[in-house]
């Protein structure tokens, strides 16, 4: 992964990660603590802070990510672009950007907030818990991706019709449809009518 100001702070000395902190957040997203990664999500799940990121390239494809086989959560299923935590005191817009870099090898030509959606997902496969609150964001990618293979099993750009047929044969990440569909408003504004989102 490579080293950035936020990543930096979160790596010890002698290169082993340390434990991962989430933000915890009451149910309109003010800050009240922080939780261990993996205890955040294990059942009931507490509600923390979260980021979903949707990429499309210039004909108004988005970019879908399959998670790596050996992620501990819901490895090997399809999501969107880029998802997942900031650090604590992290804002999302720059926690969205900066993962986005680190999993994907590129950078948003355009990136801008989607509004925010809560719920409550638990993965069957693994038991673990999506008990989040998560910040939006659409926006333009104009570079090939470059994946990080510990990040991404594979990349596809994909059109409404093609993700629905995806949809319909591959597995999908719980949380897929739901910020999907939250964030469709701010999709149909980037991408325009023509692109059918």
């Amino acid at each position: 992964m490579p080293i950035t100001p936020a990543t930096a702070t979160h790596s010890s000395s002698n290169g082993t990660a340390d434990a991962i902190l989430l933000e915890l957040v009451d149910e309109n997203g003010v800050t009240i603590g922080t939780a261990e990664k993996l205890s955040a999500h294990q059942p009931p799940g507490r509600l923390h802070r979260a980021f979903s990121v949707f990429l499309f390239d210039e004909r108004g494809r988005l970019l879908l990510q399959q998670r790596a086989l050996g992620k501990y959560h819901s490895p090997g299923v399809w999501s969107n672009t880029c998802c997942g935590h900031p650090y604590p005191g992290e804002a999302p817009f720059a926690a969205a950007a900066r993962r986005t870099f680190e999993e994907l090898g590129v950078s948003p030509s355009l990136l801008a907030e989607a509004g925010t959606v809560r719920y409550n997902h638990p993965d069957p496969a693994s038991g673990l818990v999506e008990q989040e609150y998560n910040h939006l964001f659409v926006g333009l990618v104009q570079a090939a991706p470059r994946p990080d293979a510990e990040e991404v099993a594979e990349t596809a750009f994909v059109s409404p019709a093609e993700l629905a047929e995806r949809h319909g044969k591959d597995t999908f990440s719980a949380w897929f449809m739901t910020v999907l569909d939250a964030a469709r408003p701010a999709v149909r504004e980037l991408t325009g009518p023509s692109a059918g989102w």
